[in-house]
């Protein structure tokens, strides 16, 4: 069962957040999205800390036509999710570079009074130009 703070976390990026990605052409649902085009397909997905208290969004991009996996099992371009790219054909998006969930987006570690889940969620949106930039510059 979800915690009532990963529940407002993830209302907060379906308000802010998710429709920046619908108006940069991104389809899918909560928390995996796909954006096709002619020649790649995008991917991102946000990804929580199992303790809870956090996320990092994860993107990679593959090939139009989908991805095979290293065990043969083709996923189809519909289908396709980050978590099915092998990890040298990913990477993580999160304020700062480590590989501690403490570097991740955090909505638990505030003293703030403000709606700590909007302002994370708001904290998200510069990355989205990030994100962009990889996927044009990440050779597959």
């Amino acid at each position: 069962m979800k915690s009532d703070q990963h529940v407002k976390m993830v209302m907060a990026l379906q308000q802010i957040v998710v429709p920046k990605l619908r108006e940069r052409g991104f389809k899918g649902s909560f928390p995996h999205f796909r954006r096709m085009t002619r020649d790649k397909i995008d991917l991102l997905t946000f990804q929580f800390d199992k303790w809870g208290g956090g996320f990092v969004i994860e993107i990679s991009k593959c090939p139009p036509n989908g991805t095979t996996t290293h065990w043969g099992e083709h996923i189809p371009p519909n289908k396709v999710k980050v978590w099915n790219m092998h990890p040298s054909q990913r990477t993580r998006l999160q304020p700062k570079k480590s590989s501690s969930t403490a570097d991740w987006f955090r909505y638990d570690h505030t003293k703030s009074q403000e709606d700590v889940f909007k302002k994370v969620a708001r904290d998200v949106l510069p990355f989205l130009d990030i994100a962009e930039r990889w996927w044009q510059d990440f050779e597959m």
